[in-house]
């Protein structure tokens, strides 16, 4: 079974939903007709307003305008199905003090098949928040489908059948292969070999002469499944309002929702706080563009710090075109330098935990997980908990970390000059 968008785009966050409206089917059983849930229980906010709402609607369109197939094979005959990914949705508002419900159907012939609690829907549960995008969120659920299959091998189409479901497009009409490969599915699965434990995936091309026609995949288990989390209903309910405040903060819809899909919230609801804040305090300078302030915390990891401020704020191009812009007075500069000492101070810490004795670096470790593990991202924590600072994804957090608990201090304006100096910094 493969889904595959017939108009417009679907999204990763459009999937989560869905993949969440599965797991509240698979409780509620593959006999009912129609399944009902709370709307609070989806959005994980009673307090939910029209904004998310109409959100919520959007996404929920996207999938009634979304297709999903398969083939079947046997003796002499050939089966092709086609079905409409979620039937009938409605949301019912019964008044003030009274809960808001959704209901929603599948239609007949694919709705055994998605809602028998089958092992690959709830691992793709577990995992599916921690896809950081799309082709990688589809090429994870159908490696766990066919984890479990004989031969281990997904279904082989053709390349421009590939592109649309690993991009979500249903506007796609020519596909170069070359760059399918580069951009798409070869990130795709470097992202799942980074970020899932129970497999890896091998890219099979089958070639027409010297062409590459139709490719497929071998599904390379790594170890057992874990799948105790997935039964945990907190994993599956959205905050939506989350997505409102994004918007709020100057972020498109369309970035502020793939943004939601792809961090942990956990880390989005600190970095929103710290931005609030600092656009709030009254002795710092105003803020050129919160959305732009925001996106570098959330780079560098500013969720739940207060009083301290991202490194370097991006300057914004001059609204009046052909203009140059007045560059600030010496502000910009300042914070480019400040970034390049972080980043210097990161290597010294690097160089430092290297040199210290086995005991020390075991000591610094297990610190930093009781100290710093539970606020940042699930991806990251998991790559930690497998390979530790050797980790090419958590090692940049350790170390920055390792770094501010060794040297504290704030550095002064003259120790960033003296700095900058040294390290010929172009501008002093």
């Amino acid at each position: 079974m493969a889904i595959r968008p017939k108009r417009g785009r679907l999204t990763l966050l459009s999937r989560r939903i869905y993949n969440a409206l599965l797991y509240h089917s698979q409780r509620q059983g593959v006999d009912e007709p129609v399944y009902k849930l709370a709307l609070s229980e989806l959005i994980g906010d009673a307090r939910f307003n029209s904004n998310n709402t109409e959100l919520l609607k959007s996404h929920l369109r996207d999938m009634q305008a979304t297709t999903i197939e398969w083939s079947t094979s046997g003796t002499g005959l050939k089966r092709w199905v086609s079905s409409q990914l979620l039937g009938t949705v409605t949301i019912e508002e019964q008044g003030r003090g009274r809960p808001c419900t959704i209901t929603w159907r599948y239609p007949e012939e694919i709705r055994e098949r998605l809602v028998r609690p089958h092992q690959y829907t709830r691992v793709l549960l577990e995992i599916s928040g921690q896809m950081r995008s799309y082709p990688a969120a589809v090429l994870y659920e159908i490696g766990a489908r066919y984890l479990t299959s004989p031969s281990r091998l997904s279904m082989r189409e053709d390349v421009l059948w590939w592109a649309a479901v690993l991009t979500g497009r249903s506007d796609i009409t020519e596909v170069d292969y070359r760059f399918l490969k580069r951009d798409v599915i070869s990130k795709a699965l470097a992202e799942i070999e980074a970020l899932c434990e129970d497999f890896s995936l091998e890219l099979i091309e089958h070639k027409r002469g010297r062409r590459i026609e139709e490719i497929q995949f071998r599904v390379l288990p790594k170890m057992q499944q874990r799948l105790g989390a997935a039964d945990d209903p907190a994993r599956n309910v959205f905050d939506l309002e989350l997505v409102g405040k994004l918007i709020a903060l100057g972020l498109k819809q369309d970035e502020a929702q793939d943004l939601y899909a792809t961090t942990d919230e956990g880390q989005l609801r600190g970095t929103i706080e710290h931005v609030e804040q600092r656009l709030r305090s009254q002795t710092l300078p105003a803020l050129k563009s919160a959305a732009a302030y925001f996106k570098d915390a959330l780079k560098k990891g500013y969720a739940g710090v207060k009083g301290e401020e991202p490194a370097a704020q991006p300057s914004l191009p001059s609204p009046t075109r052909g203009k140059q812009a007045t560059p600030p007075a010496g502000e910009d500069r300042m914070h480019r330098i400040r970034e390049l000492w972080e980043n210097d101070r990161m290597q010294k810490a690097k160089a430092l935990y290297l040199e210290m004795p086995e005991a020390m670096q075991a000591e610094m470790r297990s610190r930093f997980e009781s100290e710093r593990l539970a606020q940042i991202a699930a991806p990251i924590a998991r790559a930690w908990r497998r390979d530790g600072p050797a980790s090419r994804i958590a090692a940049t957090t350790f170390h920055r970390w390792l770094a501010q608990i060794t040297w504290p201090e704030e550095p002064s304006d003259r120790i960033l000059l003296d700095f900058a100096l040294a390290q010929g910094v172009a501008g002093m």
